[in-house]
């Protein structure tokens, strides 16, 4: 039974997270005029935005409650899958802390601000990505380790099957 919670320990990388994300939001908003950019190199600024919506500022309408149950709910079931999961897969449970960590940092900024701080900018000519913070760098890198994981287990499945077979 041990075994299973040890998932749980991850939650230490979903507070590393929200800690990182809180901070630069927080050096941000202290030292940026809204939509003020500060260069740091030739394709990268630094920008103080705010984001109403979801990714890439998509129903930026909705009012912050939906995001904020949104994030609240899949966090909730992120804690529930890290406690009750009996495999203790390394590499999803690395992926979900760092999405629930991402997922709260959001959450706190639409809760205190009514409005998420953006503020990486990366650009090419006159063509800007949408900016983005730690909280959503978090989210999408533990997304990408969950699809690892799915590549990685459907190899290991073929793999064993092989080995069935022979």
């Amino acid at each position: 039974m041990e075994f299973r919670y040890k998932n749980v320990y991850w939650l230490w990388l979903s507070a590393a997270v929200i800690l990182l994300d809180q901070i630069t939001k927080q050096l941000i908003v202290r030292g940026l005029d809204w939509y003020e950019s500060i260069p740091v190199i030739p394709f990268f600024n630094i920008v103080h935005m705010r984001n109403t919506g979801a990714a890439f500022s998509m129903f930026a309408e909705a009012s912050p409650v939906v995001f904020i149950a949104l994030g609240v709910a899949v966090s909730i079931g992120i804690m529930w899958w890290l406690r009750r999961n009996p495999r203790g897969q390394l590499l999803v449970a690395v992926a979900l802390s760092l999405i629930l960590g991402g997922a709260l940092g959001n959450v706190i900024d639409r809760a205190t601000r009514g409005h998420v701080v953006d503020f990486i900018d990366f650009y090419v000519g006159n063509w800007h990505f949408a900016a983005f913070n730690v909280a959503d760098s978090a989210i999408s890198v533990g997304a990408a380790l969950l699809i690892l994981d799915m590549v990685l287990d459907s190899f290991r499945q073929k793999r064993g099957k092989a080995r069935a077979g022979a």
